[in-house]
This record gives structure tokens, sequence and C-alpha cells, in this order.
């Protein structure tokens, strides 16, 4: 298998340890992140002055001259799919596609074909430069099987880490459309009074919590407010349906991806999603507030009434600024035309 060399030196005050101090100074062409480098060193892919070495915490002086060999990325185990995708931008670095309910993300055991990682491996083929060691799709958000709307791919190990460090920063702008039960406002006492929930200037409801997978139930996430990872949401107002007023649609923004996020934190709310199947997205409506066909519609809607409508960041090697926006599905607009 062929390869290459990365040659560069240990700069000032280096930090006390191997993976992070050539994690520090590896040249940024490289597109190696810290766990690549890591990853690297225990296969024996780093020397220190001619010398490989297999531990990452060793120390490393000022002016070390380090050798970096990185094999040629090596061809997926993901079989590639010949499956129809919505391509919304593309580009060398990256692809933006608009996701329709229905289908997973990522192969995992459950769904080892059909998602959208193995259409990306059709449609990209050779275009794919390697990702972590492997031609693959970088992945590096997720939306829910049933759950629509915009997701960006990385092609290349570069875009892979760029974009991946705009998410951990939460500087990624992601916006949502769902439909909920009830109508999240600040002028109703029953939110004041749930823990975690406040509501900013603009009658903006912000959810604030712990999450963490649920104790007895492994498909589901749960609320905590001690352990967990931290999670915040905000949510605003869009429109309102019935009389008396049964559902609205809600805008949803996230400061932190979690799984799960906007469908817990709502229905933590009391607001849960329409046709949610995991959050009870089920409930009775009150008798006449709606039209016969509307509530039949509401009932039978198949899925949890949440599509990712808006994506921006700055692209990973150009620095632009993109923005991108996808309209609802038709699922879900046929829906809302009826409850108009």
């Amino acid at each position: 298998m062929s390869s290459n060399t990365i040659s560069f030196v240990i700069g000032e005050a280096p930090p006390p340890r191997l993976d992070k101090a050539i994690a520090r100074d590896v040249p940024e062409g490289a597109a190696l992140s810290r766990t690549r480098l890591a990853r690297l060193v225990a296969a024996g892919a780093v020397s220190v002055d001619g010398v490989v070495t297999l531990d990452p915490k060793v120390r490393v002086a000022e002016g070390a001259q380090i050798e970096v060999t990185v094999a040629q990325a090596q061809d997926s185990h993901i079989a590639p799919e010949d499956i129809p995708l919505e391509i919304v931008y593309e580009d060398a670095d990256l692809i933006v596609v608009n996701k329709p309910a229905g289908m997973v993300v990522h192969p995992a055991p459950g769904s080892p074909s059909g998602t959208l990682v193995n259409a990306l491996m059709h449609h990209c083929g050779d275009d794919l430069s390697g990702v972590g060691g492997m031609k693959r799709p970088g992945i590096v958000h997720r939306i829910d099987k049933d759950t629509s709307g915009l997701l960006v791919v990385a092609k290349s190990d570069a875009a892979h880490h760029g974009l991946a460090d705009q998410f951990a920063a939460h500087t990624v702008e992601r916006y949502y459309r769902a439909l909920v039960y009830g109508a999240p406002d600040a002028a109703d006492p029953r939110l004041r009074g749930i823990k975690g929930t406040n509501f900013e200037p603009g009658n903006v409801l912000k959810i604030t919590t712990q999450l963490a997978r649920h104790k007895t139930d492994r498909q589901r996430q749960a609320v905590l407010f001690q352990g967990g990872r931290h999670a915040v949401t905000r949510a605003r107002l869009v429109e309102r349906y019935g009389n008396p007023e049964v559902l609205a649609q809600i805008e949803c923004w996230l400061e932190t991806g979690r799984t799960h996020q906007i469908r817990v934190h709502m229905a933590h709310a009391g607001h849960g999603l329409v046709g949610d199947p995991v959050y009870g997205g089920r409930r009775k409506l009150a008798r006449g507030a709606l039209s016969d066909a509307a509530a039949a519609a509401v009932a039978a809607f198949g899925r949890q009434a949440l599509h990712a409508a808006v994506l921006g960041f700055d692209h990973p090697i150009s620095g632009a600024q993109m923005r991108f926006e996808a309209p609802l599905p038709d699922d879900f607009e046929t829906l809302l035309g009826l409850l108009r």
C-alpha cells in the first residue's frame, strides 16, 4: 500500500506529551486530527529523531524532528448503493443533502444498508479523498431516521476536521420546524413551573437540562439535572391551530446537538411532537377543535413532525459563509394545509 511521509519540527515550549505536541505542530495541510495522530503513534507510524515511538505520553523536546507516515486511504467496507439523493450543494470538500424522512444516516446493526452513507458512497465515488484513513463520507452530525432535512457531510479529512470543530464550538446555525401539541407561550403559567424552562425576550422558550440515555429504555433519552450532557434548545411560535388552540408550528434552534434533543426537550415542556412514537406523540385533541379531516390527518401522521430547515456554517476550507434552506416536505406541508 502506498503512503506519504509528513516531516516537521517541534516548536517552542511543546506540550509535555508526544500526541499533544505533534497535534499542535503538524502542518495544517496534513489534515490530521489528534485522534488520528494518536492512532498513528500506536501503529508505529510516528518517529522522533529517527526512532519509532509507540508511547503517546512520551515527552518530546523543542526542535525534535518528527516524521509521520500516512498510508493511502483504504477502501471502505460500506457498500455503495444507487439511492436517489436530493443534493443541495456540492464541491470538492463537502456535500449538503436534504435527507428524506425514513432514511437512516449511517449503517448500524439494525440498518446495514439503504442509508445516507451507502447512497453517498455511490454518488461521490472516487471524489472521497479519505476520512480517518478510509474512503468514506465524514459524518459530523446526524438527524433521526424519521426526521427530514439538511445535513452537511465531509468528503475529505480537512473538511471533516473543520466542520467537526464548528459543531463542537456550537457555531453552526441549525433551525428546525416542528408541529407540537399545545402552544408554548410565555403567558402560560404551567411552563414557568417546569424545571429547566424559562422565556427570553420575543416569547422564546429556552429549555436547559442535562440529557442521558434512559436507565431502562435504551432507545430513549431522559432529562436529568445532574450528570448526563448539557443541552440547550430554544423555540418560538410560528403558527397556532384549532379552536381552541390544540397544536402549534414552532421553530427550534440548537445551542447543543444531543441525540433526540428537540424531541425530548419539547416533551419535557409538555409540548411533544405530533407523530413522535418514542416521546408520546399521540394525544386526544379537544372535540371539535379541528375539522374531521385535519384531526384524522394528525392521528395518522406516521413520524415525528420535525424538519431540519436551515443549516449555516463556514466553509471548512475557503472560510466562506454558507447557509442553506430546505422547504417542508410534502407530508408535513399537506398536514399544515389541512390544519389551516
